[in-house]
């Protein structure tokens, strides 16, 4: 089935809340206009009940289909926050919020269900029901976990769910999934070296904590290179070094390293830590200092199920014709917690040429919209059929 007819004629109206969102972006969980936003238009499309406050300001649609003999339920995720960046776009509609802006394209995936959930409130062409999930705190906040915790798959019956992002370079509105492993773990450290400062024309009077940090990271990318089976996926990057000295003459005190790990395997993360760890316990050995490691688990390895991830592609060919194999992410994402709790799986959809997420040129393309929304409605049809 191509894009649905509905949704092509209702692309004026979920563009403009689209922009509308993109307009008046929010972060983390603190979402007041965004959440009322998206609990008023349910309302209005006619959901048979609307549940605000899950997860602070999480919103869930509960829609019914013709019958619900056949008793299943199907939940569709989208993530509504936007992230800290001040927004370079130049667009008519850019972000009022200096500092905030919408440059992952949570703005479209909102809106994308928003038109879906209008859909299949019109037409219940399915059995069953249909919970439309719109989350908090994606970007780093782990808002699907929250929502988890607070018992969203009990409290609706959901036996499956499905998500999806946008991706941008991929060809407008086109479709990529794979089963397994899909998006990395995304786990943070925080390494304290801490030494004894001094004159910079005295290192010998001094435990030098800045020559000991550029030991560290290289040694630490020795994780990736020589201790970690080179068949496996894992990346470490220190991206920040913080002295506690400004000035040109002056040996710091401490400095403080932060990144990032990434892995796609829960042995590879536990090897990946414990490596770190070790790592900064000799080199801190070999130059005197005292090391200091916060480690971080983050969002654990998304991981698309294999019979849900044949339905989401399924659907997807019958929505534009076709759906590519997409290669591992080494980005996070927390919808990763709903594939724990239950099957489901997680699609890439086209954003075409254009900026990546997470910079301030970045901007979700409207055409990608119709595909998008007739994918949503698409998985309840096919996972719920009427009759």
């Amino acid at each position: 089935m191509p894009i649905k007819n509905r949704l092509a004629e209702l692309l004026p109206e979920i563009t403009a809340w689209r922009r509308d969102i993109h307009e008046n972006p929010e972060l983390m969980f603190d979402l007041p206009r965004t959440s009322r936003k998206v609990a008023e238009l349910l309302r209005d499309f006619g959901c048979d009940e609307v549940v605000e406050g899950m997860a602070k300001t999480g919103v869930v649609g509960v829609i019914r289909g013709r019958t619900d003999t056949r008793g299943r339920t199907v939940g569709l995720r989208a993530d509504m926050d936007a992230l800290p960046i001040l927004e370079e776009t130049g667009a008519d509609y850019a972000s009022k919020t200096p500092g905030v802006m919408h440059a992952c394209g949570h703005d479209g995936h909102t809106s994308m269900l928003l038109g879906a959930a209008k859909y299949l409130c019109e037409t219940r062409n399915f059995d069953g029901t249909a919970v439309v999930i719109f989350q908090p705190a994606e970007e780093g906040g782990g808002g699907g976990r929250v929502m988890c915790e607070e018992g969203l798959m009990e409290r609706f019956g959901i036996d499956e769910v499905y998500g999806m992002h946008n991706w941008p370079n991929l060809p407008t509105g086109t479709f990529a999934i794979r089963s397994g492993p899909f998006f990395a773990a995304a786990d943070e450290f925080e390494i304290y070296v801490k030494g004894r400062g001094g004159h910079a024309a005295k290192p010998h009077e001094t435990v030098d904590s800045t020559v000991t940090a550029a030991h560290l990271v290289l040694a630490l990318q020795t994780i990736a290179s020589r201790n970690v089976d080179p068949t496996e996926q894992v990346v470490v990057s220190v991206c920040s070094m913080e002295s506690s000295s400004k000035a040109h003459n002056v040996l710091p005190a401490q400095v403080v390293l932060k990144g990032t790990v990434r892995t796609l395997d829960a042995g590879v993360r536990d090897q990946a830590e414990a490596r770190l760890r070790e790592i900064c316990a000799g080199v801190g050995a070999t130059h005197g200092a005292e090391i200091v490691v916060d480690f971080h688990r983050g969002y654990p390895v998304m991981v698309n199920h294999d019979r849900e991830t044949d339905y989401a592609r399924e659907a997807a060919r019958r929505v534009t014709g076709a759906c590519g194999e997409y290669p591992l992410v080494m980005g996070g994402e927390d919808f990763a917690y709903m594939l724990e709790e239950r099957p489901g799986a997680y699609i890439i959809l086209g954003n075409g040429p254009g900026a990546p997420v997470h910079h301030p040129k970045y901007m979700f393309n409207d055409e990608a919209l119709p595909a998008g929304c007739s994918w949503y409605a698409e998985m309840v049809e096919s996972r719920l059929p009427a009759g």
